[in-house]
């Protein structure tokens, strides 16, 4: 074969065989899809509406599972139960993932974790400590043996039992200690039972779930495995997606098999909705737009006409209403920091000696302090904040009535009640009339005694279009 001939073998060869590859690849199936959401510090309202979004999107878009990728140490009540709510009535199996390493699922975050399809954790992780923080736990009830469970040996653990069941096999019983006030034993049984029945609801240890709320127990990610409180411990993402590959999860529709490997993980960042809702969320920028906007609609209405001040005031106040909408307000907080800006504009405008100022004042700061039914860290107004929106409207409000009560000191500068008083000169005298010039004004006066042209006069009183005026001693 000639040198030529077998370079046009050679390249038919190699036609035919990328042909071949190009065959072999369009015949694999798509690599499956996963959608990874970022959940970062405190849970709130943005965070159930991100988590919320991102499933029902990934389940119309043929994602075949979601991982939340959490690190939180905890949220509001009202936004964790939004998103269990969400995982619980996905159509495609939700992978919670506490990761990188040093993150933690704390409170809110073990709630979730344990609702979860698949519940995994990075090592140096850790997860627990779920006691409702806003009722303030009272301690344990007198006489109950007060060694706590890690000081105990480690036999006598019942992390270590199967999920749902005692150490000796026998059923778990129940963790009956709580604080005696009735309120709150109220709220600690409500979560407790809350997070037993998401852990019966996945095989996964209910013992530790009790106890994470009612006595704030943590694991570390190793030993929430051991525990059966978790199903895997991986460093990473990619490591995650080999580990779960091939495992069966229960949704609603049934049994589904997870198919990890190589896929293609789609990472949600934050939108717009997010940050809006996480701005609006922050109690500080929620009574400050309160403020704005009754200011503003307060001076629209003294001074109607100019229309910015009051379509940005209902702005700011639609806006606050809808930000305390999404937190657990107490409204006995928002109504004392709505009465003590009454009594501080009522101080401007009565002048009620400074007894409605102070009371102004004294009721805007206890409604800082009661605006909020929680006590989670960012969750709060900070004390300057509120001191200090209370001393900037009382600076404006006693400014304002200083300048009145000093307007009300000056002498009158025009109108008629500005003539008594003024010097004017007789230029005019007869038997029935005398006129004086006062201002640059010729007036008609009247005195007690005869005036003679020439005399200098000094205004007394105005009666009608005549003054009364009396010789001025030179």
């Amino acid at each position: 074969m000639t040198s030529a001939g077998f370079k046009r073998t050679a390249q038919r060869l190699f036609a035919v065989a990328m042909v071949g590859c190009g065959l072999a690849v369009a015949a694999q199936p798509d690599a499956p899809r996963l959608m990874q959401v970022e959940i970062e510090g405190i849970i709130g309202p943005q965070t159930a509406d991100l988590v919320k979004r991102s499933i029902d999107r990934a389940a119309t878009g043929g994602v075949q599972a979601v991982i939340l990728r959490m690190d939180t140490p905890g949220g509001l009540d009202t936004s964790m139960r939004e998103i269990i709510k969400s995982i619980l009535a996905a159509p495609i199996p939700v992978v919670t993932f506490v990761a990188p390493g040093g993150a933690r699922a704390a409170s809110a975050g073990t709630y979730i974790l344990y609702a979860s399809h698949v519940a995994a954790m990075a090592p140096a992780t850790n997860l627990g400590a779920a006691t409702p923080v806003a009722i303030g736990i009272g301690g344990e009830r007198p006489g109950r043996d007060k060694q706590s469970e890690e000081s105990k040996p480690a036999g006598e653990k019942s992390d270590q039992a199967k999920p749902g069941r005692s150490r000796k096999g026998e059923p778990a019983k129940r963790d009956e200690s709580m604080p005696a006030d009735a309120m709150t034993a109220k709220q600690v049984n409500d979560a407790a039972a809350y997070i037993r029945s998401l852990a019966q609801l996945r095989g996964r240890n209910a013992d530790f779930a009790e106890r994470a709320v009612r006595r704030a127990s943590s694991l570390s990610a190793e030993e929430a495995l051991k525990a059966g409180v978790i199903d895997i411990v991986a460093p990473d993402v990619p490591a995650l997606l080999r580990i779960i590959d091939g495992r069966s999860v229960t949704i609603g529709s049934g049994k589904v098999t997870l198919k990890t490997a190589g896929a293609q993980v789609e990472t949600v960042a934050p939108d717009w909705r997010y940050k809006l809702l996480a701005l609006l969320s922050n109690p500080t920028v929620a009574v400050l737009l309160m403020m704005i906007g009754i200011y503003g609609l307060l001076y629209e209405f003294t001074s109607p006409g100019f229309i910015l001040p009051g379509v940005a005031g209902g702005i700011c106040l639609l806006l606050a209403l809808y930000a305390f909408h999404l937190m657990p307000v107490n409204w006995a907080g928002v109504g004392l920091l709505l009465f003590g800006i009454g009594l501080l504009i009522a101080e401007a405008f009565v002048g009620g000696f400074g007894v409605l100022g102070v009371g102004g004042i004294i009721a805007i700061v206890m409604g800082g302090v009661m605006l909020l039914d929680v006590d989670l860290p960012g969750y709060g107004v900070p004390l300057w904040f509120t001191f200090g929106i209370a001393a900037g409207s009382a600076l404006v409000v006693f400014g304002v009535a200083a300048l009145v009560a000093r307007s009300r000191r000056r002498p009158v500068v025009a109108g008629r009640e500005e003539l008594v008083g003024a010097a004017g000169e007789v230029v005019e005298a007869t038997a029935d009339e005398t006129w004086a010039r006062v201002h640059g004004e010729i007036w008609r006066v009247r005195a007690d005694g005869p005036l003679a042209p020439g005399a200098r006069v000094r205004v007394q009183a105005v009666d009608g279009l005549t003054l009364i005026v009396r010789p001025e001693v030179t």
